[in-house]
Formats: structure tokens, C-alpha cells, sequence
């Protein structure tokens, strides 16, 4: 890992959004420092910790650099501060309940180099503690406007072994090109958490780039430890589905799918109904509804992405239709 110094840039930057997952940090800072490729920067954003995580950062790895916001930003936020302090050609993001493998960097950057149309790369993502299950390899949408994980709770047995392209990359482990960022934006802070990154692998695809899944570009996921499900996580999916379908689903789709969409829609309701009981089904229903009011505070942002895109219906709907399938 590169020590800081004031005039260094680094071929990548590595941006962890934090908040009082102290715990955490030995395991994920830790495989960075063993990295086999050393020209990168860390960026510790922390949103408010008060378990003591900024002085255990100072004193045990002085090489990170550690950005302290004043209140919690949420992770588009935190990600957003360190996006604009990154330096590195290549934008990585890295959740900190996570441990990569040694050569995780050395093989994205690898393949961003043998693929100069590929925008973003998504690593492979296994379970912390089941280190033979999948948690993503390379995300998907569905025409009907949900997102995914390829391989969720699958076995590894081989299955994803081969390097293909696909739909996104989770931004628990997720790797961009600072050209196509500058091309299209990072995060949107309106999705403050969840979803974030589904509307980034939307807007990049729409632009012309392409998603890559690096199938050797191994991160272990501890997968919710350091927060982020529960309630707050189902407020935030109910809505953020919704806003990813009013900025990004092309007119032309909606109008062909909109069926689809609904009753995608209605059947998340109805699931919340059943369990209204419980209070993130009761969350996931208010989030629903925020997400309906959506479709006028994303307005602006729909036309403008619209507008610029280059990719045309029948190529993003090749796309959309490439769901969960085991090879």
C-alpha cells in the first residue's frame, strides 16, 4: 500500500465507507496491506464514529487515509467524500466487513487494462465465514425492475469461473474507471443507501460502457455485520428500486414492460402485507410509497440521462433480460 505523501498519484484508490465497525478493520485493512499490487491509496471515510475507529486507524495503519465527516452521509455520501479526495485512475469501492484476497487488485487492474471498453468490474464475492458461497458474481436486473445477485447462496463448485459481462457490480466490492465516472457521475446522494450502485451500473451501460465479471477478483463478505439491513435496509430497497426504474428504465421499455413492473411492484406489497406485523415490512411499504412520490424528484435527472445515452432500447433490453441462471 502507498504511503501518503502530497504529491503521490496512484494508479487506484480503494474508498471504505465506515461507520463503528472498528472490529472490522484489522481483517480488511490487513489483506490490503498483503496486496501483491502496491501502487494504490486507501480512503477510511468515516461517518460519525464513536466507537474509537479514527484513533485505532491513526495509530495501527498510518498509511490510510482517514476523512472524518462531521454526521452520517449514509454510504453515497461517505463514497461520494472520498470519490472527490481519490486520486487513482481506477475507483474502487470496498465494504469494511470485508477481506480480499491477495491478488484482488492485480486482477481487476489486469482486466481494465485488456478491456478498454469496460467501464466497471464486478469482483467475485464470497461469504466471510462460508468461503465456498456465493454472495454476488456480478449483479443482474430483471425486466420487471428487480436487481440481484448471480449465484446468491450458491455452493461454489465452479460454476462462475469464466470472465463475462454483466449487468453490475456490488459496491460492497466494485471496481470503476475514473473516465467513465467523469463521463456519468458517481453515486447519487438522493439514494443515500441501497440501490446506489444499481443506478451506477444503469447509467454506465447507457453510456456506452460495459460491466465486467472478474471471476479470480476474490472478496470474502462478512455481508451485513457492520450494519445497513433490518428496518433501514427495507425503507431504503422499497424506495430505491423505484427511483432506479424513474431515472434509468428507458421510455420505450417501460411502455412495453410496465405489467411486469407492477406486478413486481404488487408482489412486494402483498409480501409486506403478510408480515405486517414486523416492523421492516411495514418499512418496506413506506418505502414503496416515497418511491411512487419518486417518479417527480427524479424527473430532472431522468431527462438528462436520457438524453445523453448512446445505447439503444434493443441492447439495453438484451441486458434486462439476462437474470439468475447458473451456467
Amino acid at each position: 500500500m502507498r504511503e501518503v505523501t502530497e504529491n503521490a498519484r496512484p494508479a487506484a484508490s480503494i474508498i471504505i465507507p465506515h461507520l463503528n465497525g472498528k472490529q472490522h478493520l484489522d481483517d480488511c485493512l490487513g489483506s490490503l496491506r498483503a496486496q501483491t499490487f502496491s501502487d494504490f491509496e486507501v480512503i477510511l471515510v468515516d461517518n460519525g464514529s464513536t466507537d474509537g475507529s479514527q484513533g485505532y486507524v491513526q495509530s495501527l495503519y498510518p498509511e490510510v487515509r482517514l476523512l472524518e465527516l462531521s454526521s452520517n452521509l449514509g454510504f453515497t455520501g461517505a463514497c461520494n467524500a472520498g470519490y472527490a479526495a481519490a486520486r487513482g485512475d481506477i475507483i474502487f469501492l470496498l465494504n469494511n466487513d470485508t477481506e480480499a484476497d491477495e491478488r484482488w487488485l492485480e486482477t481487476v487492474l489486469d482486466a481494465f487494462e485488456r478491456y478498454p471498453l469496460v467501464g466497471s468490474i464486478a469482483s467475485k464475492l464470497l461469504l466471510f465465514d462460508r468461503r465456498d458461497v456465493f454472495h454476488t458474481a456480478g449483479d443482474y436486473y430483471r425486466v420487471d425492475g428487480t436487481p440481484g445477485n448471480r449465484g446468491v447462496w450458491q455452493k461454489d463448485v465452479g460454476q462462475y469461473e469464466q470472465e463475462t459481462f454483466a449487468f453490475g457490480a456490488c459496491g460492497g466490492g466494485g471496481a470503476y474507471r475514473r473516465a467513465a465516472l467523469e463521463e456519468i457521475g458517481f453515486l447519487d446522494d438522493d439514494f443515500f443507501f441501497s440501490c446506489e450502485d444499481v443506478d451506477l451500473a444503469w447509467r454506465i451501460h447507457l453510456a456506452g460502457w460495459q460491466v465486467l465479471f472478474a471471476p479470480q477478483a476474490i472478496v470474502y463478505h462478512k455481508l451485513k455485520a457492520s450494519g445497513g439491513g433490518g428496518v433501514s435496509s427495507s425503507y431504503y430497497d422499497g424506495r430505491n428500486f423505484l427511483y432506479v426504474i424513474w431515472k434509468n428504465y428507458p421510455s420505450a421499455l417501460l411502455r412495453k414492460h410496465w405489467r411486469e413492473i407492477a406486478r413486481a411492484q404488487l408482489q412486494i406489497s402483498k409480501e409486506a402485507l403478510g408480515a405486517w406485523r414486523g416492523e421492516a415490512a411495514r418499512a418496506r411499504l413506506r418505502g414503496q410509497l416515497a418511491g411512487l412520490w419518486g417518479v417527480l424528484a427524479m424527473r430532472s435527472k431522468r431527462k438528462a440521462i436520457q438524453n445523453q445515452r448512446v445505447l439503444d432500447d434493443s441492447s439495453i433490453e438484451a441486458l434486462l433480460t439476462a437474470v439468475d441462471e447458473t451456467p
